[in-house]
């Protein structure tokens, strides 16, 4: 058994929430379900395609979580981002071998920054200026959760709180600032759902 879990029923008239952790999730004062599918890509796109395989399947699907900043200005707003690319495949090495293209960025109807997904907690400053010159935001499970909401036709939202800046001390930081991310989203579900 993995780390998906599934509060509430799905509903075919209602969306679906997913969030990586129960700390992310806190502050949801919702009676919308919420699936917290554990950190990662895996994990999220697993649970995720689980979820939606076995059904009833819900009108759309809302990513809600914490994500690092890669730039400045992104911090203490909830942001809907506009797309979502993963920064930890070798896209252009794979087409080149394959001429298949795994792993395109993945266009969204928000009209916020471009994160970047990836199964590295970034925390070192090298890696959050590579990523800088492709996004604005960082995450773990974003990508995955779009990808598998696309494969159904479903609509996919992915709304993040930014909870660090990728750099030094971002996993500090993580721990210190997720309580206060979780309210921010409460609070952006409580708005605008």
């Amino acid at each position: 058994m993995g780390f998906m879990h599934l509060i509430g029923d799905i509903d075919p008239t209602r969306p679906l929430l997913v969030l990586a952790v129960a700390e992310e999730a806190a502050h949801l004062d919702t009676d919308l379900p919420v699936l917290l599918t554990g950190m990662g890509k895996v994990n999220a796109a697993t649970a995720l395609a689980t979820v939606l395989a076995r059904g009833p399947r819900p009108t759309g699907v809302v990513n809600l979580g914490t994500a690092g900043a890669l730039k400045p200005g992104f911090g203490g707003v909830t942001h809907e981002v506009s797309s979502v690319i993963q920064h930890d495949l070798d896209t252009e090495l794979l087409a080149s071998l394959t001429g298949v293209t795994y792993g395109a960025p993945i266009g969204l109807t928000g009209r916020g920054p471009v994160l970047a997904t990836g199964d590295t907690f970034v925390s070192d400053e090298a890696a959050r200026a590579r990523l800088a010159e492709l996004a604005d935001l960082v995450d773990m499970e974003g990508y995955a959760v779009a990808q598998a909401v696309r494969q159904t036709g479903l609509p996919v939202r992915l709304v993040k709180h930014v909870s660090d800046d990728a750099g030094e001390g971002a996993a500090q930081s993580w721990r210190d600032s997720v309580d206060g991310c979780a309210k921010e989203l409460g609070r952006w579900v409580a708005e605008n759902l």
